[in-house]
């Protein structure tokens, strides 16, 4: 072995150190981004640079952050992608709050790039500085602040990752500048440790044993189903629509989980709740066995929860388990099943 062999031996174990904007580039990359929607600032120029520099992913500018959020959201819905915000410090960040509960209430999988002020000025008030993190916290799935370069890489794919497992929501990283300025290490997604929590496998089987007790004894049962339906994908809708025209049960639906069973069907009675039809919220109330599936009681639908489908057996599956007794408490806890309709 000669000594440049030697020598240059651990360098090629190295990760390859590249500006901090173009690693971002590189990570949005491999996790199949294609476009970007957002609005330039200060704190971002050197992200935007990198982008400029590029041809892979495609930048949306919009004329508010607000916007940048509502369209990435709407890129999600009709994808089934993740949707990428961009947006700079303080007043964009602020500005994409709206945006973001409306995409943590409706289970919207996005991943929220902002720009910050560089880490030796955070806690300084410097200009457009904001606690970015601090005030994302109630309306994000996750959110990082990046301190360190090779945070930079690891926080990206991790963050898409958990934009989209269990029940997707939004992910903020908040990005001091000197962090996109500077060197930094890439690491590709299948190199970095993810700490995402595993959600149950399996459902409970005694308790979907009772489940089809209770549906087979039924004299008046309904389904329910609302947008983890959708989020669970096509293969969830079918299996939906094969289950209802199997036990002939009529079903009925929220506003978000418009699309996922015919609306020109026989069975189908429409949306229930406050805006919903009659004959859906007359069901709901008579019904005897109701069958709610990825969706979350919300009071839009129920109205006084005491009077709501007062006299039924109820069967709740949810890939969120928080969501089981949350407002409508079961007679018993029946079951969670991440991905109910596709097993």
């Amino acid at each position: 072995m000669t000594p440049q062999t030697a020598s240059s031996a651990p360098d090629a174990q190295k990760p390859q150190t590249l500006p901090g904007a173009e690693v971002l580039m590189r990570a949005l990359d491999e996790q199949g981004v294609e476009v970007i929607f957002g609005y330039p600032g200060g704190a971002v120029l050197p992200i935007y640079d990198a982008l400029f520099k590029q041809n892979r992913i495609r930048h949306v500018l919009v004329r508010h952050e607000q916007a940048a959020v509502h369209a990435a959201e709407a890129y999600a819905r009709s994808t089934g992608k993740v949707g990428v915000v961009l947006v700079t410090s303080g007043p964009g960040a602020t500005n994409a709050v709206t945006g973001l509960l409306d995409a943590l209430m409706d289970s919207i999988p996005l991943v929220c790039l902002s720009g910050q002020v560089p880490s030796s000025l955070i806690g300084n008030d410097a200009f457009q500085e904001a606690d970015t993190t601090g005030i994302t916290r109630p309306v994000t799935k996750y959110n990082y602040l990046v301190r360190r370069p090779e945070d930079l890489a690891p926080a990206v794919h991790e963050a898409f990752t958990i934009a989209r497992s269990g029940r997707p929501g939004p992910v903020l990283i908040d990005l001091p500048k000197n962090i996109t300025v500077g060197d930094a290490p890439y690491v590709a997604a299948s190199q970095t440790q993810m700490r995402v929590a595993k959600g149950t496998a399996e459902p409970d089987r005694d308790a979907v044993k009772r489940a089809v007790a209770a549906m087979k004894k039924a004299r008046r049962p309904l389904f329910y189903t609302g947008g983890g339906v959708i989020n669970a994908g096509p293969e969830a809708c079918e299996n939906l629509r094969r289950l209802v025209r199997l036990t002939g049960f009529p079903i009925t639906c929220t506003l978000m989980g418009f699309g996922a069973y015919p609306g020109n069907d026989k069975q189908y009675l429409g949306m229930l709740g406050m805006h919903g039809m009659y004959e859906a919220n007359l069901a709901t109330h008579g019904c005897d066995v109701l069958i709610a599936l990825g969706s979350r009681f919300d009071d839009r639908v129920t109205g006084r929860v005491d009077a709501f489908s007062p006299d039924s057996f109820k069967i709740h599956a949810d890939i969120d388990a928080s969501q089981i007794n949350k407002i409508i408490l079961l007679i018993s806890r029946l079951w969670v099943m991440p991905g109910a309709l596709s097993k």
